[in-house]
């Protein structure tokens, strides 16, 4: 998902890239092993149209995953930034442009909740593109001031029964990632807790840390060294399957909130009507971009793992998972970004 602590606020200082300009240096694929065989669009430039802000986590995963398929389909690639409404402003410039594969869209979580947060879209999410591949999940974990009293998923839902709607959670903002993580614990845990939004990841995550608001979903990546250093405790995460990262902390269901799953994610879309030969030719460069040893590594460093089925079918499959589930959990929440 998104953003600013998305992949979120996806420890940057694990993979320092630089300045990050807002147009990236073009990567060459030449002498690349089992490039395309016809160039995409000409052989013209293909643009990676990134929807959130350079060094956001969404960036990142551009950045990380670019250079390759560059020498996988053996034509420049460059990532453009175009942060700016939820990913809208990113999104609609795809979807307006000619599908010939020369422009993509790298997006995170935020495409499959914004139809349900903003009903009037630019662009019809289902209809103007077509799906190519999700890169990468990333788990978030529930995170507490070290001194707060609970020292379990299940101690947090005996203080929330005992004070319905009195025990808090930050979040960068309403219907953040952070937000939603909270909203659907509520509905799996059958408790009631009160949003605490702020403006950004950061100043949410430093006051939890400092005591002021006891629970976070935090990003695994972002969070990890303050969990490390003893300023956060990790209660669970939110994948199915515990994270190499931190591996002695439990998964929600394991703890016994059933039925619970949060992942940050990052989708490639091209435009609607992208001709078959293209699309195949994309779609193989980009699971020859996962498949790369560094591409792994880097992954697995910011506590996520490359999506395992990277077809465009299970792309397309999966995001339509995401967007019917949040799409529940905003209506029956009630969530709005106002």
């Amino acid at each position: 998902m998104s953003e600013s602590t998305s992949p979120v606020g996806l420890q940057r200082r694990h993979l320092c890239l630089g300045a990050a300009a807002t147009l990236a240096a073009p990567w060459l694929g030449a002498g690349a092993a089992q490039p395309a065989a016809q160039p995409i669009a000409g052989g013209r430039t293909i643009t990676l149209v990134v929807s959130y802000p350079a060094g956001g986590g969404a960036d990142l995963m551009a950045r990380i995953v670019a250079p390759r398929l560059a020498e996988a389909l053996g034509q420049t690639v460059v990532v453009d930034n175009k942060p700016g409404a939820s990913g809208q402003l990113a999104a609609s410039q795809v979807a307006r442009a000619t599908p010939d594969g020369s422009t993509l869209l790298l997006d995170a979580s935020s495409f499959a909740v914004n139809p349900s947060l903003y009903p009037r879209l630019p662009y019809d999410s289902n209809k103007a593109f077509t799906p190519l591949a999700v890169l990468a999940t990333f788990p978030n974990v529930l995170v507490c001031t070290p001194g707060f009293e609970a020292q379990s998923v299940r101690d947090v839902q005996r203080l929330a029964r005992a004070k319905p709607g009195e025990l808090a959670y930050a979040s960068s903002g309403n219907g953040s990632a952070q937000h939603l993580a909270g909203a659907l614990f509520e509905a799996r845990a059958g408790v009631q807790l009160a949003h605490v939004p702020y403006r950004g990841g950061g100043p949410a995550l430093n006051d939890v840390m400092g005591g002021q608001v006891p629970l976070f979903f935090a990003n695994v990546a972002s969070s990890l060294g303050h969990i490390q250093a003893g300023k956060l405790r990790a209660l669970a995460v939110t994948s199915r399957v515990r994270t190499r990262s931190l591996p002695e902390v439990p998964t929600m269901e394991q703890v016994g909130v059933a039925g619970y799953e949060v992942l940050e994610w990052n989708p490639v879309l091209a435009p609607a009507g992208l001709p078959e030969p293209t699309r195949q030719a994309l779609v193989a460069g980009i699971r020859r971009a996962l498949a790369d040893p560094e591409v792994l590594g880097r992954v697995r460093q910011l506590g996520g793992d490359v999506f395992a089925d990277a077809t465009q079918a299970s792309a397309g499959r999966f995001i339509r998972e995401q967007q019917a589930l949040w799409a529940q959990v905003v209506r029956e929440r009630k969530i709005s970004v106002g």
